[in-house]
């Protein structure tokens, strides 16, 4: 008897089924992808700031420390007295968090006479081919680091070809200094030694770098004599924005207890990388550029409370209509549910028929509004990304329990009105 109740009023009311069905369907379309997109945001997010430098850099320890005594930057000046070992450099991809290891560079900074005037020469990796012991294959430089570089005049040198070891690029600057151009040939005279090489291209960084001479590190290493030794690394890693944990840990690991020190060396905070980084390089020093961490963090918490919101107002708006429609609904049966009532019906049992009738069309609309919000969800990701959007389970879940809810919520309105009605004034017009 219950079933068919419900089967001919869903019949009967269909057009207005259909609308609450509609509206659940796109509040669920719209939490189903903000959710998922929330929950895979951190690692799209941090690709995409990728691109813009490294957020980690490696300084010899006793190097570190005369820069905090001396307030200066010890790169190329005379108080540099401590290099890091570029036969270490693979070891950063075998870190617990190897995989979030996006890429990195050395740097040797050296004054180099360039066709008689002195300039400053940095030697790195451009694309650096490296072999590692796990058998993984990975090209590390500055050419992924610094992708914001407008090479204008030339090209980027390319470590794989032949004749890159004596290929050197110019900054704009460095390059108007001293009149060079594609495909000049350039003496470059270092402490050690003197090298030929020919300008490869020239850059335009915005920075001091275009002050600067960039070349192959092997060259930057025999100018100065400083055979298989660098001054610094740059490493660009994904990481997790910092909380009260990463900030304790920060000013001293050794004083969290060992369930908040597992935690923390296990998650992919900053700190955790950096002090993981100096674990397998020798005599070093891992600091985050905070600027890059704090933006990263600052953007992403931004961007889920965005989604947060969207998900909230979207659900608050399907709450709404489907207020009004059950309450209509309600009103164009007032009769129906009158006579109910005078027969002997109880408040509870037709209350819970039209909350079934309510809840057997918000499962329809959630159903199709979570595969259209499993589209909507890849859509932003390739448009926003460039990716796909990872489909998180869990979010099924989530969705049925908040939909629910607004579904209950939008419908005590009219709950209220059937509990209130009187038999006698909608079957007779007038109270009993």
């Amino acid at each position: 008897m219950l079933f068919r109740m419900i089967k001919g009023a869903l019949l009967r009311q269909w057009s207005k089924m259909l609308l609450i069905a509609l509206t659940i369907a796109l509040g669920a379309s719209l939490a189903t992808s903000m959710i998922n997109v929330m929950l895979d945001v951190g690692d799209k997010v941090n690709e995409e700031l990728k691109a813009y430098g490294a957020n980690i850099v490696v300084k010899p320890k006793a190097s570190s420390l005369l820069s905090e005594i001396y307030d200066v930057e010890d790169e190329g000046t005379e108080l540099q007295q401590a290099w890091l070992r570029e036969s270490e450099l693979g070891s950063l991809k075998t870190i617990f968090w190897a995989f979030n290891i996006r890429d990195f560079a050395p740097f040797l900074t050296v004054s180099a006479a360039v066709n008689g005037t002195e300039v400053p020469v940095v030697g790195t990796w451009f694309n650096h081919h490296l072999s590692l012991p796990t058998g993984e294959e990975l090209d590390a430089g500055v050419r992924n680091l610094r992708s914001w570089w407008d090479v204008a005049d030339g090209d980027w040198i390319d470590e794989q070809a032949d004749g890159a070891a004596r290929e050197v690029m110019a900054g704009k600057a460095a390059a108007e200094t001293l009149g060079l151009k594609k495909g000049d040939s350039v003496t470059l005279t270092g402490s050690d030694g003197t090298v030929t090489a020919v300008v490869r291209g020239i850059f335009d960084s915005g920075d001091t770098a275009d002050e600067q001479i960039w070349a192959p590190l092997d060259l930057v290493q025999k100018l100065s004599g400083l055979d298989g030794k660098v001054a610094s690394i740059e490493v660009s890693a994904i990481t997790t924005p910092d909380n009260d944990l990463a900030r304790r840990a920060a000013q001293n690991p050794k004083a969290l207890s060992r369930a908040d020190y597992d935690t923390w060396y296990c998650t992919a905070y900053v700190s955790a990388v950096c002090y993981q980084i100096t674990e397998v390089i020798t005599d070093s020093v891992a600091s985050a550029v905070r600027q890059v961490a704090e933006s990263e963090g600052e953007i992403l918490s931004k961007t889920e409370l965005l989604m947060i919101l969207i998900t909230v107002l979207s659900l608050i708006g399907a709450a709404l209509g489907i207020s009004n429609l059950v309450t209509a609904s309600v009103m164009e049966r007032a009769r129906e549910i009158g006579l109910l009532k005078a027969i002997g019906a109880h408040d509870k049992a037709i209350t819970c028929t039209v909350m079934a009738e309510i809840l057997i069309t918000a499962l329809a609309g959630m159903a199709v509004g979570y595969f259209a919000g499993l589209g909507m969800a890849q859509f932003i990701g390739k448009q926003v990304f460039g990716s796909s959007i990872e489909i998180k389970p869990v979010v099924i879940p989530v969705v049925a329990a908040l939909i629910s809810l607004v579904t209950v919520a939008g419908s005590l309105p009219a709950i209220r009105m059937i509990l209130r009605l009187d038999p006698a004034e909608v079957l007779h017009g007038s109270k009993a």
